[in-house]
């Protein structure tokens, strides 16, 4: 059984309690400055954005078939049976193939950071896993963003299109661009005027990320490097529990 996430710009308020929310469920700062800022990045995993007289949702996209994973070599983004995609900073390299992979812009990087990490969306999953909704699917006040099993916001979607026709424009976007995503969209205006992607195509892009794979130095294929790829990995682990335990003692 997938989660999906279905965002209704007809009926968003800007209010930006979903950004609130997921600053909160992520510990991150959220002030005035940071509300400001409508674009991704690694303190902000979700933005309102403002396009003309409407508003937009950005976030994680969480592709049926994501392309990040697909083009991380060492298996530190996985797709989970119930939706969401997840990030493990543990196995991470820092190679950034999925910032390049992804067809949405949305992986961000910890530039500033010593130990730097990907910074994205994750669905609250542990929240989805327990049968709790997404933090911001909990704060928002308006319903313009729901959560639940992907069918039920396929059907939730094609209800509102049903019901209200002239309020949208036809379609529901991530039904099947590159294959589906678990982030569903409805829209007053085309899709593109969102923000999103029109020329995205249907086909999973997992079947186009040899593009990104094809970066990888040939070097990196010999006996010394595997090496001390080995090593990196399991010295990065004993950073990231090192550092993720003082975050949680301070």
């Amino acid at each position: 059984m997938a989660f999906a996430i279905l965002f209704d710009s007809t009926r968003c308020i800007g209010c930006r309690q979903c950004e609130s929310a997921c600053a909160r469920r992520w510990n991150l700062p959220y002030d005035d400055t940071i509300a400001s800022e409508e674009k991704l990045s690694a303190h902000k995993l979700t933005a309102v954005q403002t396009r003309g007289d409407r508003f937009a949702r950005r976030m994680c996209m969480h592709c049926q078939k994501p392309g990040c994973a697909s083009a991380c070599p060492v298996g530190a983004l996985q797709k989970t049976a119930d939706g969401p995609v997840v990030y493990d900073a543990a196995r991470c390299i820092g190679c950034r193939y999925c910032m390049i992979a992804c067809p949405f812009q949305v992986p961000a990087y910890e530039w500033n950071s010593r130990l730097p990490r990907l910074r994205k969306c994750d669905q609250c999953a542990d929240r989805q896993a327990a049968g709790k909704p997404t933090a911001c699917s909990e704060a928002c006040p308006v319903g313009a963003t729901v959560s639940g099993t992907r069918e039920a916001m396929i059907a939730e979607a094609r209800k509102r299109l049903e019901t209200n026709p002239g309020d949208y424009y036809p379609g529901i976007y991530g039904i099947d661009q590159v294959g589906g995503t678990s982030v569903l969209y409805l829209s007053a205006v085309p899709f593109d005027q969102l923000g999103l992607p029109a020329a995205i195509g249907h086909d999973p892009l997992p079947d186009l990320t040899w593009r990104a794979l094809s970066l990888v130095p040939g070097i990196a294929s010999t006996g010394s490097v595997l090496l001390g790829g080995v090593w990196w990995i399991t010295h990065r682990r004993g950073e990231v529990a090192r550092a993720e335990k003082k975050e949680r003692g301070s």
